[in-house]
């Protein structure tokens, strides 16, 4: 790793991220899934440099400077600094309920903890040391862990102020938008697939040997040989089977509703001292990044040991929380699938029994579209021609739709499932048949 790479690493902010684990509630689920965002940001900002150095090296007049990989390789080590506790489950279930109607995401978290790190440790000098020119490049690595612009071919003016359009390619090899394959998902779909003990057929070297800058209407993408399209299907049929193998598993996501539960209860009676000695909440440490640097997975077993004399809220997220431990789940009722899970009625359930619903979209990463139409591809007898898949390349064995919703219903407490069970048997509803959720849906 480079000097400056490593300089960023021993902060404490960065040395957070041994504490937060990489697929939250999936530890109690799969054993072997005891990563952390630590080491896979350490394998983004790897990926990162060798793949920019490949294509600096096979295509020299793309004018890929050292200065431009070292910046791509930072934005790839610091992109996850934004994560909360268990990751996802922080910014995508906890805090939405805690804090209704805030607009918070980890990766507008990254930004400001970038910035924390870079400050807090005096790291500006430390990066013009190594040859990186400030502000434009602190302004390129922000803009490649995260932005609000919608960078495709249709905007008429360039978007990024960190570098010209001419290096637009760098924006695609952290964080893609234009098709999602980037070398963040090539790090975690290897990592998680090693953890979880599940397949993954995406090899992404090959990906890295045969990937080519081209130049479509005036701007420079990311292409790969057009030989190559399978794999890359491999790579969403991977996310795929990860979300409904792993990540939206049934009983993960069980454990982090209960999980979210707990939080929500402590939220008032866990307190972290942040800049200036004020004193935050799980939910309001958010705003304050010294405090959010104090805020890991260990707020797991604050809650568990806390006092028997301690709030009456708090009692009852240790008890949420020991639950887990001796594995007394919430139970599990079913799921059925709908075209439009919006239009499922949840007033009989909320008012008749403790039973919560959830919805569950499982996709290739572009919702209902195939992304391999999204992606450039290049022939082996013109590597300067990029082109979108040919109607008539498409295989008849293609799936035709790529995404699908779950609706999924949990029951949190073992006295509302026997009322659950008599109301099925009185109304002629069979008893933990999925089929049936629908008939229920209906009354």
């Amino acid at each position: 790793l480079h000097p400056l790479l490593v300089k960023i690493i021993d902060t404490p902010q960065f040395q957070r991220l041994r504490s937060i684990k990489q697929l939250g509630g999936a530890y109690f689920v799969y054993p072997g899934a005891s990563h952390n965002r630590f080491e896979h940001s350490i394998g983004v900002a790897h990926l990162a440099g060798q793949l920019g150095q490949a294509l600096k090296t096979k295509q020299p007049g793309l004018n890929i400077t050292d200065r431009d990989i070292l910046c791509v390789q930072i934005a790839g080590l610091c992109h996850d600094l934004g994560h909360g506790p268990f990751s996802h489950l922080f910014d995508a279930m906890f805090i939405p309920r805690a804090r209704p109607g805030t607009e918070w995401r980890h990766e507008t978290a990254s930004l400001d903890m970038f910035d924390h790190l870079v400050e807090s440790n005096g790291l500006q000098d430390v990066m013009e040391q190594y040859g990186l020119i400030l502000p434009e490049d602190r302004t390129f690595i922000k803009e490649m862990i995260h932005t609000d612009n919608n960078n495709d071919q249709e905007v008429p003016k360039w978007p990024y102020e960190g570098r010209t359009e001419d290096k637009s390619f760098l924006y695609e090899i952290v964080s893609n938008k234009e098709n999602g394959i980037d070398v963040d998902k090539f790090d975690y779909f290897a990592r998680d697939c090693y953890h979880l003990g599940l397949p993954n057929n995406f090899d992404h070297c090959r990906f890295l040997t045969f990937a080519r800058v081209c130049e479509v209407n005036g701007r420079r993408y990311i292409c790969v040989r057009d030989k190559e399209e399978d794999n890359m299907t491999e790579m969403f049929h991977t996310r795929l089977c990860l979300h409904r193998r792993a990540y939206q598993h049934k009983v993960t996501k069980i454990i982090e509703t209960m999980i979210t539960d707990a939080f929500l209860k402590a939220d008032r009676h866990i307190w972290i001292e942040g800049s200036g000695g004020n004193m935050f909440t799980l939910s309001t440490a958010i705003g304050d990044m010294e405090a959010y640097t104090k805020l890991t997975d260990a707020v797991f077993e604050q809650i568990l040991n806390c006092a028997f004399n301690a709030p009456q809220e708090l009692r009852d997220a240790r008890n949420i929380l020991r639950r887990i431990i001796n594995r007394d789940l919430y139970r599990f009722l079913g799921e059925t699938r709908f075209e439009d899970p919006t239009e499922v009625c949840t007033n009989v359930f909320v008012c008749l029994f403790c039973i919560t619903l959830s919805t569950i979209n499982m996709d290739y990463g572009m919702n209902d579209e195939d992304p391999i139409n999204h992606l450039y591809f290049y022939s082996e007898h013109d590597t300067t021609h990029a082109f979108r898949r040919r109607p008539w390349q498409v295989s008849r064995i293609r799936p035709t739709h790529f995404s699908e919703q779950l609706v999924r219903f949990v029951c949190r407490r073992y006295a509302d499932m026997d009322n659950f069970k008599q109301w099925c048997r009185a109304n002629g509803f069979p008893e933990y048949q999925v089929i049936y959720i629908n008939k229920l849906l209906n009354i």
